[in-house]
């Protein structure tokens, strides 16, 4: 596993190693020693979760407010997607900022989005399965999130927006100025 930083340095871009011949291939998607060993602390992760979606749905940008914030692992084993995490620290220097990669079962990339970011993608091919890794259950009293589309933001999903396709919930998200934060003094994993 080669694991990269990003232009947000704790977003961290995952590339498993592919050994591929004519029956298929292999690949050792994740071993949490090495991805310890690169961040230097310990995720626990606690929980995988799988969504299948259609062309143009976008989920997100959603996060948990603490105690019950998330790191997710993120990856695609069917389809294309393009995946976006945002800067939500308050007093980061890249607070506001987001990257955005895209995922997909040919580049079998993967995306580490660490508590402290909103996190969202959409799907560019005509159907994807989405699969991710989080480190802290669910918890709806402390669910939030951010529209897709403030322009504060200035993220281009690479999709016209008459095309995506939204939940209810997504569809009532706050702009970035009017939503819950973090704090980038605090520590997101207590």
């Amino acid at each position: 596993m080669n694991f990269k930083r990003l232009d947000i340095p704790e977003v961290i871009l995952c590339q498993p190693q592919v050994f591929g011949d004519d029956r298929g291939y292999f690949s050792e998607t994740f071993k949490q020693q090495a991805l310890d060993e690169f961040l230097g602390y310990n995720i626990n992760f606690c929980q995988d979760n799988e969504s299948k979606s259609g062309s143009g749905v976008l989920r997100g940008l959603h996060y948990q407010l603490p105690p019950f914030a998330q790191t997710k692992l993120v990856r695609v084993i069917k389809g294309r997607v393009l995946d976006v995490a945002v800067d939500i620290r308050k007093g980061s220097p890249t607070f506001g900022k987001h990257v955005a990669i895209e995922l997909s079962e040919t580049n079998k990339k993967q995306l580490l989005v660490p508590r402290g970011f909103a996190h969202g993608f959409v799907v560019l091919s005509e159907e994807a399965i989405f699969l991710y890794k989080v480190d802290n259950r669910y918890n709806p009293e402390y669910d939030r999130g951010i529209a897709f589309d403030d322009t504060a933001l200035g993220i281009d999903w690479k999709i016209d927006k008459s095309h995506v396709q939204l939940s209810p919930k997504d569809l009532k998200q706050p702009l970035f100025e009017q939503a819950e934060v973090f704090d980038f003094g605090t520590d997101p994993y207590k």
